[in-house]
Formats: structure tokens, C-alpha cells, sequence
């Protein structure tokens, strides 16, 4: 994988489903365009820091699987162990099912509505949108294990494609076409309520998500040591930049007050510019956009599996690669299997997000407090890239300000977290006996790694 590669991969999952739903919500708890557009800087700025902070940890233990690696490293196999129990069963299906869900709406649409306003997501039949979901859920399998380098041209293919439904506010805006609420004062009527403004930071930082997926195909890119940081920096740069378009496109095209009511943007922003036919066009674009998120996803959880399997936290089948293809057929094949249960099964997604967020959050919080462990613990480690300091330190804070939000609003969930991932413990120490121990990485093999991934 080239650093193109890797900058598609990145940017293509940050632009999936929350750029066109999260702009509604920070509107909603903002009041003004202005201060939208702070929280939206703010957002990007704060999701850098956890980047930086992975590309640090990236170059210096350049392996598949992200955090699985990391945290094995600065905690030893139990916490990586409980990551990967996290994450394989929970974590990456149920985001992926999600997505693909998303895709499946708005694909229904176009035949069962054709885009139009008024049809709801009670309007479309469920099984059509599972169906369809499944199906989504099948082709991205078939890219992702059919070539080696098949996953990763599709991602730029896609991101291409969402580039492009972000820039046509600002042709207008070129053309002097704008609402009224652009042209007035963008600060006026902003709120005041700190709590406003965390759950819109929260809803900003969820568009986001995805900075960390590059870290997980570490093992395959070309000179890692140089590229895993300028994928990440180099993304992140694009992605906040693209998210400020998009959002003075939004408000360029639609009035505020109309922005933060919708939850389908994207579609409201089509219909306005071309009429009818738009609705159409950007229903396809979204779903575009979505089974981009979903493809991107798939790669790198594919890769979170593999690398479990080779480190004997799960059957060691699920971490061989295909014996002339070589994808990790096995590992997708089993993704693809608990995605879909999670789509067939249907319901309770609210939650199945909330879990999500809180699991995540509460691991990407140990994986880049890692980046100061290691700092203490292996002073003499090689980091071809060092981040400052503060950096790690400054998304710590944040990330528990975000964990003990969803204790407070969801204590349900923050405890169905713990439990879930308690439950892991008993789980690692029936099924890793004395002769089947993860391996935990040490100096000497990563300096055999780095020379072996300078060699190839």
C-alpha cells in the first residue's frame, strides 16, 4: 500500500454518513453558522490530536491491526486481548452494520420514492433495506479479498466521488447565489449553554471518527516509518478542510433554521440546487459516500481480525491469508459473517451506538495515553516520528470529558461497556493456556520488523 493509498483510506472513512447528519445537530445546539463552524475547527483540531498521537505509536511499532498492537506493547496481552474481544465481536460489525444500513435507506429510495421529501424510512420495507444491506455487505467482501490492491482502488474510486457532492455550495456562492443566513452576521443568536456545546463537540467528533483506521494496514505500506505519518497528517488536513466546505455549502444553499431541523442534508442540499432530479442524484451520492465508509471500514477490520488471529487471541485459520490471493480471506469471510448478523438481527441500533461510542472512546483514551507509557517505560525505543507531547496529553483530557458525558446521559450503556468487556477477562485466561500466549512484541523484533519492511 502506497501513501496515496493510505490518504484515500483515511479521508474515505472519515467522509462517510456523519458529515451529511452531524451538520443538523451542531446547528440545532448552537443556534448560528458561525459558531457551527468553530465546533466543526474544534472537532477536526481535537481528532489531529489522537492522530498524531497514533502516527508516533504507527512508526514505531509498524503492524497491522492499530491499536491491537499498541496496546499489547505499553500494556501486555491482556489489555490488547480485551480490545480485540471488543472490537472484533461488537465494535467493527455493529459499525459496520450501521453504515450499511444507512446505504440501504437511501438506495431504497430511489425506488420506492425516488428521493422525495416525503417519504420516511416507515415507507420502505424492511426486508428490502436488510436485503440490500446484506448485498452491500457481499460486494465489499468480494473487493476486498478478490486482489490484493482491488480494496484500496475502490476507496480512492469512492473518495473521488465524495469530494466532489462537497464542493457545488461554493460553485454557487461563486455564481453570488446565497440565503439570507449566510449573508447576516454568523455569530448572531450562538448559544451560550457549555452543555449546547458538548454534545455538539460530541456529534462534531463522531463525523470524525475513522482518523485511526490508516494504523491498522500499518504492516502493508511502503516505508511505514515515513508514510503512516503523512497519510494520517496528510488526511486529516483534507478532511477538516472538506468538512468546512461541505458545511458553507450547506449553509450557501439552505437556511440555517432548515439545517438544523434535517437529518438528511445532503438530500434537502440536492433538491434545492437541481429540484426533484437532486433529491435522486445526492440519494446516490450518499450512498456512494456510505458504501465508500463501508469498504474502507471492511479493509481495515479484515486486518484488526488477521492480526488477532496471528497473535492466537482468536483461531489462528482467521489469521492466514489466501494461499495466492494473499487477502485475509478467512478474517473478511468472518466479518462479513457477523456484520450481516447484526443487519438480520435488526433493532436497538440507538444503543448498539451508544455502546460503541463509549467502547471506543474508552480504548482510543489507553491506546493514545500509550504514547506517554512508552515515552517512560522504553525511552530507548526507535520513533522515526515523535509528536510533541502535549498533543497525547491534550486528547487524554478530552476523551475522559467525552467517557463520563454517556455515564452521566446513558449509565445503561457505560455499564452494559464495562460488563462487555470485563466479560472478556475470564474469556482470555480459559482460552490463552500456557502454550498458546500471545506474543508480546520486543525491541530487538521490531528492529528485525523495520528492517524487514525496509527490505521489501
Amino acid at each position: 500500500m502506497g501513501l496515496m493509498n493510505g490518504i484515500a483510506l483515511c479521508v474515505g472513512l472519515q467522509i462517510g454518513s456523519g458529515i451529511f447528519s452531524s451538520p443538523g445537530v451542531i446547528v440545532a445546539n448552537t443556534h448560528s453558522v458561525g459558531a457551527s463552524l468553530v465546533v466543526w475547527l474544534l472537532s477536526g483540531l481535537l481528532a489531529w490530536t489522537g492522530a498524531s498521537s497514533y502516527a508516533e505509536l504507527g512508526s514505531a511499532i509498524p503492524q497491522n491491526g492499530g491499536a491491537q498492537a499498541y496496546l499489547s506493547y505499553a500494556y501486555g496481552p491482556l489489555t490488547s486481548y480485551l480490545f480485540a474481544w471488543t472490537a472484533i465481536i461488537a465494535l467493527k460489525p455493529g459499525s459496520g452494520a450501521i453504515i450499511s444500513l444507512i446505504f440501504a435507506e437511501y438506495l431504497n429510495r430511489l425506488f420506492f420514492g425516488g428521493g422525495k421529501a416525503e417519504l420516511s424510512a416507515d415507507d420502505i420495507p424492511q426486508w428490502a433495506i436488510k436485503l440490500t444491506a446484506v448485498g452491500a455487505i457481499l460486494v465489499v467482501l468480494l473487493t476486498s479479498v478478490a486482489a490484493r490492491k482491488l480494496g484500496t482502488r475502490v476507496a480512492v474510486i469512492f473518495t473521488v466521488a465524495k469530494i466532489f457532492v462537497m464542493t457545488l455550495g461554493i460553485v454557487q456562492l461563486a455564481r453570488g447565489k446565497a440565503t439570507a443566513t449566510f449573508r447576516q452576521p454568523w455569530f448572531d443568536d450562538s448559544s451560550r449553554s457549555p452543555s449546547a456545546y458538548a454534545l455538539a463537540l460530541y456529534s462534531g467528533l463522531w463525523a470524525f471518527d475513522g482518523w485511526d483506521q490508516t494504523n491498522y494496514v500499518g504492516g502493508e505500506m511502503h516505508h511505514p516509518e515515513r508514510n503512516i505519518p503523512r497519510a494520517i497528517h496528510s488526511s486529516m488536513a483534507i478532511v477538516i478542510f472538506l468538512f468546512l466546505v461541505a458545511n458553507l455549502s450547506y449553509f450557501v444553499v439552505l437556511d440555517r433554521d432548515l439545517v438544523g431541523l434535517s437529518n438528511t442534508v445532503a438530500l434537502d442540499f440536492g433538491r434545492d440546487l437541481f429540484g426533484p432530479i437532486g433529491g435522486t442524484t445526492f440519494a446516490i451520492l450518499v450512498a456512494i459516500s456510505c458504501f465508500g465508509a463501508l469498504n474502507g471500514g471492511f479493509i481495515t477490520s479484515a486486518h484488526l481480525v488477521c492480526a488477532a488471529g496471528r497473535e492466537g487471541f482468536i483461531p489462528a485459520v482467521f489469521g492466514r491469508l489466501h494461499s495466492t490471493r494473499k487477502t485475509p480471506l478467512n478474517a473478511a469471510l468472518l466479518q462479513a459473517t457477523i456484520t450481516a448478523v447484526f443487519v438480520i438481527i435488526g433493532g436497538g441500533f440507538r444503543s448498539l451506538i451508544n455502546f460503541a461510542v463509549v467502547a471506543s472512546w474508552a480504548f482510543y483514551f489507553l491506546t493514545v495515553l500509550g504514547v506517554v507509557v512508552l515515552r517512560i517505560k522504553e525511552p530507548l525505543l526507535e520513533r522515526p516520528y515523535r509528536t510533541w507531547i502535549i498533543t497525547p496529553l491534550t486528547f487524554c483530557a478530552v476523551a475522559l470529558f467525552l467517557l463520563c458525558m454517556p455515564v452521566i446521559a446513558a449509565p445503561l450503556e457505560a455499564m452494559a461497556v464495562c460488563g462487555f468487556v470485563l466479560a472478556g477477562i475470564p474469556v482470555y485466561y480459559l482460552t490463552q493456556g500456557s502454550g498458546n500466549q500471545p506474543r508480546v512484541i520486543g525491541r530487538r523484533q521490531l528492529s528485525g520488523l523495520r528492517c524487514s519492511v525496509h527490505a521489501h
